[in-house]
């Protein structure tokens, strides 16, 4: 019985954060509907940007803040906000509120877009929002749409929309526990006659290689970040899974290492093989980051270099977790109010799906 109580109390960790920003999402909507239909174009931008970053900020008061996890950087992040690509490993759910905690520390929230997996678009409400503030859903391999990528990122740069836009280019998580995947990746590599990677995969090109051509002369910096996380080794220290949401909510994860290095965007390849193989070579250094970090089985946890802990005070999360509730509670606090917000989670989510299927 206590046991049964004991896990019932930890699950809570995970389904009040889970329930408090879905439950947010109607409130955000909406907003973002008011402003379609009363503002210019311009205006609608920036406020959508404001409108994000306070959501994402309440995102981070929960993943920072109420697991008390211990940020580590290795590297320095510029305090000042710079249109950027952002590259980084992908093995977990979480990787998406990482790339929110390195943007944080250079005030740029509301300047996050994504290059999304294509599934993701039927999200309910989250498939609709993430399109208009930028997001670009894109099929794998012989399917990937190459030109209407390019033509969502050049609306943002002839808007001069300030850019911190979000791939991972492995395309898929790295998951130790689908050997698989691993082995695919691995074959892939081989047949492509560049070298076996074994602690990330094998990055793909056409993705990354579009959003840098499409945004040269708008986008200063690339922004290649590895990360690690603790708490992902089994009992013999080899690497296990990363943790979802859910476990990382839990606690189970005490600490996030970021290694973080800025590229000049002058510096990189303008296409083609020259490109393929450097960013080969940035996921090689990923590797070998990664096998430091796991220690091949030693579990050493740590990247060879100095990192520095990094930590937002509640102060500077909570006031927008207190605004977004504020902006939810009217909606469910009178008969009124809850028919338009269950009416935003049905007729929304409808209208979004036709929406990203017609404008994707």
């Amino acid at each position: 019985m206590l046991l049964s109580l004991v896990v019932h109390v930890n699950s809570l960790r995970y389904w009040i954060p889970a329930a408090a920003l879905l439950g947010m999402a109607p409130a955000f909507v909406l907003g973002r509907l008011a402003g379609l239909l009363l503002l210019p174009r311009r205006a609608r931008r920036r406020m959508d940007d404001r409108m994000y970053a306070l959501y994402q900020r309440a995102v981070l008061c929960f993943f920072e803040n109420f697991t008390a996890v211990e940020v580590v950087v290795y590297g320095d992040i510029p305090a000042q906000r710079e249109n950027v690509i952002y590259i980084a490993n992908h093995q977990s759910t979480v990787d998406w509120v990482v790339a929110d905690m390195v943007a944080v520390r250079q005030g740029a929230l509301g300047d996050m877009r994504y290059i999304l997996k294509d599934g993701l678009k039927w999200l309910p409400l989250y498939g609709w929002y993430f399109s208009q503030h930028g997001g670009t859903y894109v099929k794998r391999s012989l399917k990937f749409d190459e030109k209407m990528m390019v033509r969502k990122l050049h609306e943002y740069v002839k808007m001069d929309s300030p850019m911190f836009l979000v791939i991972f280019p492995e395309g898929t998580r790295y998951n130790p526990e689908l050997p698989q995947a691993i082995e695919a990746s691995q074959s892939f590599a081989e047949k492509e006659g560049l070298d076996v990677l074994n602690h990330v995969l094998t990055p793909r090109v056409k993705a990354t290689e579009a959003a840098i051509a499409a945004l040269r002369g708008h986008v200063r910096a690339i922004y290649d970040v590895t990360v690690a996380y603790e708490g992902s080794v089994d009992m013999q220290g080899k690497r296990k899974a990363a943790p979802t949401m859910p476990e990382f909510l839990c606690g189970t994860c005490p600490r996030v290492h970021i290694h973080f290095e800025r590229l000049d965007l002058h510096d990189v390849p303008n296409g083609g093989l020259k490109f393929k193989r450097w960013l080969h070579k940035r996921f090689q250094k990923k590797d070998r980051l990664m096998a430091a970090f796991y220690g091949d089985g030693l579990g050493g946890l740590t990247f060879p270099a100095k990192g520095k802990t990094s930590s937002l005070g509640l102060h500077a999360n909570l006031p927008s977790l207190l605004i977004a509730g504020g902006l939810t509670l009217p909606l469910l606090l009178t008969s009124t109010g809850r028919r338009v917000y269950f009416g935003t989670w049905l007729y929304g989510t409808l209208l979004g799906w036709l929406w990203v299927l017609v404008r994707p």
